[in-house]
């Protein structure tokens, strides 16, 4: 199924119906504000079984990570953070970044595994805003683009649909998405490790 929904002004009709599916153990594939990625809601072990498979890893090895709506929520799923890696996260979000964080016992246990962190991001998009604000509760989202090949397919929803449909319970279209993923900054250490270098710059954070 694809659920088009406008990207400067969501129809909350269409967000209550995205929402719904989720809270079925339900997978979509969700604009960002980088590529689109695959979605499930935040303690739905069904949801993330089925994006792992999607996404051909084993869930024990996945790195997936949540999608919150502010800082505020943010934080109810990271221990206690450094005023250095706050004020990089407030410069950060709402952008394409992607922050690697210690975890706290929010975090479901079958989420992390043995890891102790956990990747955070806040996208700048309406709709995906829209969404986890009417759940309550973040995403755990997955690039539907494959890191060693990039594929012009990822950014255009109709061909993202025609690609994973079948496999999803719907693709959102809320417009053509980016091509490059977010940028991913590892907080964990005495100072911040630039893992991934993507859509976001560094130097507006670090």
């Amino acid at each position: 199924m694809l659920l088009r929904i406008h990207p400067d002004n969501p129809d909350e009709r269409k967000i209550r119906e995205a929402c719904a599916i989720l809270e079925r153990d339900g997978v979509l594939i969700v604009p960002t504000d980088t590529v689109y990625s695959m979605a499930c809601v935040l303690g739905s072990s069904k949801g993330l079984e089925r994006i792992a498979r999607l996404k051909k890893i084993p869930l024990k090895s996945a790195r997936f990570s949540i999608g919150c709506s502010d800082l505020s929520q943010l934080s109810s799923y990271t221990r206690p953070l450094s005023s250095a890696t706050f004020k990089a996260m407030k410069r950060a979000f709402p952008g394409p970044y992607t922050f690697i964080v210690p975890a706290n016992n929010n975090v479901p246990k079958w989420f992390i595994g043995k890891r102790k962190t956990i990747g955070i991001r806040v996208p700048d998009n309406r709709i995906f805003s829209a969404i986890v604000n009417e759940l309550g509760k973040p995403l755990v989202v997955s690039s539907v683009r494959d890191d060693n090949e990039i594929q012009e397919y990822t950014t255009d929803p109709e061909l993202i649909a025609e690609r994973f449909g079948s496999q999803v319970d719907a693709v959102i279209n809320g417009g053509f998405g980016e091509l490059d993923a977010s940028t991913v900054l590892d907080f964990t250490g005495e100072s911040p490790v630039i893992v991934r270098e993507g859509l976001g710059p560094v130097e507006e954070v670090l």
